[in-house]
């Protein structure tokens, strides 16, 4: 087996990979600490101004799984510069002086880009193996953690210096950079067949939950018994009914679906989903409040006035923490303590919220919390792979784990949305940052403790027997 770059991929194709993985954390930085600021200069609510993160979830959490289909076989690299020039489109049409409709739409485009990173991953394998392989994947997910944590600094330092339009252009030349990169070094993949998309499961999917977060994020303007606000609410959670329904439906009959909803049900495979929901709104919670909090100048009864650039730092210790954490939950999963990782995660990670409600004064405070927070969502979001993995069969790993993302990136969706409703619901007087932290912990914290109270095989204390995961 060769095991040196030379003899299987060179060392262009691995920073080209790496480029991909970098720039696609980076520009998904885009938007966090830029909201507060938009929402300034083009004089609309922060409700409004905070799609400018939601979109590019949203998008995220829908083209995610329909890309890692598209994207098997020889299909691989076209789909790769494909999605590069689709977000390459998006942080142009985002830069442009055109107002917050293009600019949301672009955040949308932008979000494609959250799919490559695991298609990276794929070619990864296929230029690699043995030993090599494991080294080339390591460094691989520490350059996706780390481009997303030097990329809230990075943009925020842009956007201070040269506005938001500059930080938006910074992101285009990165990924213009990354997309020459590819079309130099880019191998085609191993031969093989793209597996079939469910697109009207697709459509359902992004339709009710866009609808739903609509409702959730503009009930407060248009009044939360207008019409308007049912409809959209009502609307999008019958349309994810229905892409429940049309999933289960479609694999019933032995017909491909946008994820594997029959894996969700498996006993020790359920809390580490439901966990995954509950962190992943709290998560963005945390990051919308401590955005705000150091960006806001006082007037609403809390604020820093610290400007962007130190926003764009406050995310930097969460980055920190995570990769700690995520050596931590490797310890403790080795000595056999991996039930403890959802109920501990959750309640570090919901710690962080409390400690934000207490303490938003100074910000080393607000720092503090972001660091304890990346601890938490370490633990969390680390263990998923250790609990769920062995629960399930060969074949069914992509699955399992498909749908894990996509709850990700949906609890990231309804987190962006639902903290700045909640904001506006709690009122000034300094007690809606309070009430509003205060909320996720309640959400987070609930959910440790049910992990945590959960039968043996839901708390993962043992792999399922071998005839469940057939």
């Amino acid at each position: 087996m060769p095991s040196t770059s030379s003899e299987q991929g060179s060392g262009a194709q691995f920073a080209t990979l790496t480029a991909i993985t970098v720039v696609t954390g980076v520009v998904s930085s885009l938007g966090a600490p830029l909201v507060p600021t938009i929402a300034a200069e083009q004089g609309i609510p922060l409700a409004t101004a905070q799609w400018v993160l939601t979109a590019a979830l949203l998008s995220g959490a829908v083209v995610t799984p329909v890309l890692g289909r598209l994207g098997t076989g020889a299909l691989r690299r076209p789909v790769l510069l494909g999605g590069l020039g689709v977000v390459l489109a998006g942080t142009v049409l985002s830069a442009l002086p055109l107002g917050v409709g293009p600019m949301i739409a672009g955040r949308a485009l932008q979000g494609v880009g959250m799919a490559l990173a695991p298609l990276a991953f794929a070619a990864a394998r296929d230029l690699w193996s043995g030993e090599e392989l494991l080294a080339r994947l390591s460094l691989l997910s520490v350059a996706t953690v780390s481009g997303a944590g030097l990329g809230y600094p990075a943009s925020s330092f842009v956007a201070e210096h040269a506005g938001i339009a500059g930080a938006y252009a910074f992101g285009a030349a990165l990924v213009a950079t990354a997309t020459v990169l590819a079309l130099r070094h880019l191998p085609a993949a191993a031969d093989g067949t793209p597996q079939p998309v469910d697109g009207a499961g697709a459509v359902l999917l992004c339709t009710g939950t866009l609808g739903f977060l609509l409702a959730v994020s503009q009930g407060d303007r248009w009044g939360w018994t207008h019409p308007a606000t049912v409809l959209a609410g009502a609307g999008g959670v019958l349309l994810v009914a229905a892409w429940v329904w049309w999933s289960l439906l479609r694999d019933r009959r032995g017909r491909p679906t946008l994820v594997d909803l029959r894996l969700a049900r498996r006993p020790g495979i359920l809390a580490p989903h439901a966990v995954t929901v509950a962190v992943s709104i709290s998560l963005y919670g945390l990051f919308t409040l401590v955005v705000v909090l150091v960006q806001a100048d006082g007037s609403a009864g809390y604020g820093l006035d610290a400007g962007l650039a130190a926003s764009g730092l406050a995310l930097v210790p969460y980055a920190v923490a995570g990769i700690a954490a995520n050596r931590l939950a490797l310890a403790l999963a080795q000595r056999g303590a991996a039930r403890l990782l959802l109920p501990s995660g959750c309640i570090v990670f919901g710690g962080s919220l409390l400690m934000l409600a207490a303490w938003h004064e100074t910000l080393a405070q607000a720092f503090a919390a972001m660091a304890v927070g990346g601890l938490g969502g370490g633990l969390t979001f680390s263990s998923m792979a250790m609990l769920i993995v062995p629960r399930v069969s060969a074949d069914e790993t992509a699955g399992a784990m498909a749908f894990n993302q996509l709850l990700r990136y949906l609890g990231f969706s309804v987190g962006s949305a639902l903290t700045v409703a909640l904001l506006d619901v709690f009122g000034a007087d300094g007690t809606a940052l309070r009430a509003t932290a205060l909320t996720m912990a309640g959400v987070c914290l609930t959910a440790g403790a049910l992990a945590a109270l959960g039968r043996p095989t839901d708390r993962g204390d043992s792999p399922a027997p071998a005839s469940a995961a057939r």
